[in-house]
């Protein structure tokens, strides 16, 4: 079991194992963010205490990325469409990881939607 906090530790999510790979995104929010996003099954995940996250929607409003009401860091994203069998937790708030070691994947959310490093 790992656990990814907010800065403040208001926020606090629980993922069943570290992640193995994670990916930086450079669409327009992801590149803001600085978010490296490591993918679980929402079903694998616990999440924050309900109200504890203010969700961000917007565009094609497929996504809600959520961030911490106290100290305002986004701590993960979940799809709102219901056709994803996934969610992603921002990995940079896991104790622990090993960057060194960690495969970071980049991904080309701004223009072609495929990964650049395959």
């Amino acid at each position: 079991m790992i656990e990814a906090a907010c800065h403040c530790g208001a926020v606090k999510l629980t993922a069943p194992d570290a992640p193995k790979a994670v990916t930086e995104c450079n669409c327009s929010i992801c590149r803001r963010l600085a978010a490296r996003w490591a993918y679980y099954k929402p079903s694998e995940v616990g999440l924050p205490k309900p109200g504890s996250t203010q969700p961000y929607v917007w565009g094609d409003r497929m996504l809600a990325f959520h961030r911490c009401r106290t100290c305002g860091v986004t701590t993960h994203w979940q799809s709102l469409d219901g056709a994803q069998d996934r969610m992603a937790i921002n990995a940079r708030l896991m104790d622990g990881v090993d960057w060194p070691a960690m495969r970071i994947r980049k991904f080309d959310g701004a223009d072609t939607w495929t990964y650049l490093d395959e």
